[in-house]
């Protein structure tokens, strides 16, 4: 498989259809079945792509986008400065560390506009537990469920973080 294709930026004015499809797309094969009725429901409400749009135009959340030429194949949504709200990647894209360097873009940004932040913090759906496990994240409660959103809360520990990544990314 060729990985050079892979572009990665910030999402840009207008795309938040597509943002708000393709996490719709993802989010239907892999986390709904772990949801009722109203956790679907409240899910759709949160993705709504005007929704998005003003969250994005209000700075409340920053969209890290992957794209394989011109299909976008993942996303991060950081949300308030230090909780992901949104992490995504196209099963056809899995296992190709589009999540992973979606994240350490984000931390980059993070540590470099807002140095004193320590904590990076997820509301992680059940199927994706492990997945925050293994970019580094800790179950910080049990299971949990609000308005039909099933999740786990998780942090990391942003130490050292902008050192390990400034090696990595050029």
């Amino acid at each position: 498989m060729n990985y050079e294709c892979l572009c990665y930026q910030t999402i840009e004015d207008g795309q938040e259809t597509a943002l708000s499809e393709m996490v719709w797309d993802v989010f239907s094969e892999f986390q709904a079945p772990d949801y009722s009725r109203e956790g679907i429901n409240s899910f759709r409400e949160f993705i709504k792509p005007q929704r998005l749009a003003n969250e994005i135009s209000n700075n409340r959340i920053k969209v890290y986008c992957c794209y394989d030429k011109d299909d976008l194949v993942g996303i991060l949504a950081v949300q308030d400065i230090t909780h992901i709200s949104l992490l995504f990647v196209k099963k056809s894209h899995h296992r190709r560390g589009i999540a992973k360097e979606l994240l350490k873009r984000a931390i980059k940004d993070i540590k470099i506009k807002n140095p004193n932040v320590e904590i990076l913090t997820v509301n992680s759906s059940p199927y994706a537990v492990e997945i925050y496990r293994r970019l580094g994240f800790n179950p910080t409660d049990n299971m949990q469920e609000k308005d039909g959103i099933v999740f786990m809360q998780m942090k990391k520990y942003l130490d050292n973080e902008l050192q390990q990544i400034n090696r990595q990314i050029p």
